[in-house]
């Protein structure tokens, strides 16, 4: 009915996926205007060709359904988008599919049911509709235990959010922790979770400031051990110490309140991301240039 060089050559034309592609034709009984048509009704012709922006903006949610909960980010083009009402349905709409399901992969979370269909073809009409990109970056599942609870805090109206379960503790202390993370950035839970180059390379670092502070190598060396506790101290949740109370650690304040951390997930919207800056000037007059 259709070959593979069709499905070449509707991609090439559209933009879309080649699943999408293949349907498409399937769709349209090997018709190549149809299939187009059929993309373009589906709005995947139009979402596709979005995928070259960059979304860095967006929000992040958690969402708590007994034992489980879900943490997950949607990025969009602009800020504006991101307050859209239609953005944050589609937001609390995936995030309760997601809660509701045992999705570990994004593929298997994009194929899951909502009122609106898939979150994919979710995800697909609501690009057509609002008109820009719009990306389902991230997400993780979590389930406790009975004996554990969950701490949640978004600052910044969903700019960050946090998750935490801690066991042994209440989840007021559980929040605080959540609060805590938001606001010093750590990067892991104990030091046993920085992964081995990490270290390594801050060690490199602070073995190289401290023969350039004129130490000879052999202090330098034994230099090395110490400063390392302090990277620690920066980097890792237990260490650091208590923005309510900075005379204790974290970890010793969960301890003293009869708990300890068992997770902790912390999302900042468009973190990692490469924002695009934009020249607006340059951008006129390329205009004005181009229309003489």
């Amino acid at each position: 009915m259709f070959s593979a060089s069709d499905i070449k050559a509707l991609r090439e034309k559209t933009g879309a996926g080649m699943l999408d592609c293949k349907k498409a034709l399937e769709e349209a009984k090997g018709d190549m205007d149809k299939a187009v048509d059929w993309l373009r009704e589906k709005g995947i012709s139009k979402a596709a060709k979005k995928e070259s922006r960059i979304a860095a903006e967006g929000l992040s949610e958690i969402i708590v359904n007994g034992n489980k909960a879900v943490i997950l980010e949607v990025n969009s083009e602009t800020d504006f988008v991101a307050k859209n009402d239609e953005f944050k349905k589609f937001i609390d709409t995936i995030g309760n599919a997601i809660v509701n399901s045992d999705a570990k992969t994004m593929e298997e979370a994009l194929n899951l049911s909502t009122s609106n269909g898939t979150i994919n073809e979710y995800l697909v009409n609501l690009v057509a509709k609002i008109g820009e990109k719009i990306s389902f970056r991230r997400f993780e599942l979590v389930e406790k235990n009975d004996d554990e609870v969950f701490g949640t805090y978004s600052h910044m109206g969903g700019r960050i959010s946090v998750l935490t379960v801690l066991k042994g503790a209440n989840s007021d202390v559980a929040r605080d922790v959540s609060m805590h993370a938001a606001a010093m950035r750590p990067a892991y839970i104990t030091s046993s979770d920085v992964p081995e180059d990490v270290i390594e390379h801050e060690k490199g670092i602070i073995k190289e400031q401290a023969i350039n502070e004129g130490k000879p190598a052999d202090i330098a060396e034994k230099m090395v051990n110490g400063r390392i506790n302090k990277f620690f101290k920066e980097i890792c949740l237990v260490e650091q110490p208590f923005v309510k109370d900075p005379d204790v650690t974290v970890g010793t304040y969960v301890k003293n309140n009869g708990g300890e951390i068992v997770n902790m997930i912390r999302y900042e919207v468009g973190e990692g991301i490469e924002k695009r800056k934009d020249d607006f000037a340059s951008e006129v007059m390329s205009q004005v240039n181009g229309s003489k």
